[in-house]
């Protein structure tokens, strides 16, 4: 796909990766909807992007939300125009182990309540945004793409039930919908970072940051560009779908 004036919406496109994406794409010629639930870091990265030249707006939403996503898709086709492009980014973490015991008693349990809202923003919330992405695509009769962000812990990572869960179903809709939207001209492709320099990863005792950096083969951290490199390499490969693309410094080998 030629991106030039193509709309493409990115969830968490206010900060961090989402808005790595939304340069990166903007820069190719793409007219950037982004998707957020703070309105002042929406506005703040309206800002920044119209500064390099890139056509953004903003649209507050909460993924998790049925009603709230479509209204928020709605509003894109009528100030843009229908989407040709949606990367499923927003998410969360409430890390925690399953059960923490000591001396063969259980002191703490992973909670309903953590489990369901990782659950609800990475999973249900990628359901939600991906079929307002293809429904547009379909009625507006032209191809699209849809690319979810999934992550290195799609494997298994302890403390990260809720997390790995989701992010591994991330994937799965992606292979899902590569089978049942390829009718439409709607290709779908998974994005699967690793560790990467963001705001969450700034806050860590220097000493962790140390101790994850040296693990990964290329000693060092991804830069958020890196990842929106490999969503742009997604959308604008017309012969990509289904498939993911491990961005991990070879983390994961």
């Amino acid at each position: 796909m030629v991106l030039t004036d193509k709309v493409i919406a990115v969830t968490g496109g206010a900060r961090g990766l989402g808005y790595a994406m939304a340069l990166r794409l903007g820069k190719h010629g793409a007219r950037m909807a982004l998707l957020d639930m703070s309105t002042e870091a929406l506005d703040q990265a309206v800002s920044q992007l119209s500064a390099e030249g890139i056509d953004a707006q903003a649209f507050v939403v909460n993924v998790a939300e049925e009603a709230s996503v479509t209204q928020a898709f709605a509003d894109i086709a009528q100030r843009m125009g229908p989407i040709s492009g949606c990367v499923n980014n927003a998410g969360i973490t409430q890390d925690a182990l399953l059960v923490k015991a000591k001396e063969g008693q259980v002191e703490k349990r992973m909670s309903l309540e953590a489990w369901q809202n990782v659950i609800n923003v990475n999973l249900t919330g990628v359901f939600l945004c991906g079929r307002e992405a293809a429904t547009q695509m379909i009625e507006a009769g032209h191809e699209g793409v849809i690319v979810n962000i999934s992550s290195i812990s799609r494997a298994g990572n302890m403390g990260q039930s809720n997390y790995a869960a989701a992010k591994a179903g991330v994937h799965a809709l992606t292979v899902t919908w590569s089978q049942e939207l390829a009718r439409y001209g709607i290709r779908t492709g998974t994005v699967a970072p690793g560790f990467v320099a963001t705001e969450m990863t700034a806050a860590m005792r220097p000493d962790m940051l140390e101790r994850i950096s040296s693990s990964v083969p290329l000693k060092r951290l991804g830069e958020p560009d890196n990842i929106a490199q490999s969503v742009a390499f997604i959308i604008e490969n017309d012969y990509f779908t289904g498939r993911i693309i491990e961005c991990d410094g070879g983390l994961r080998l």
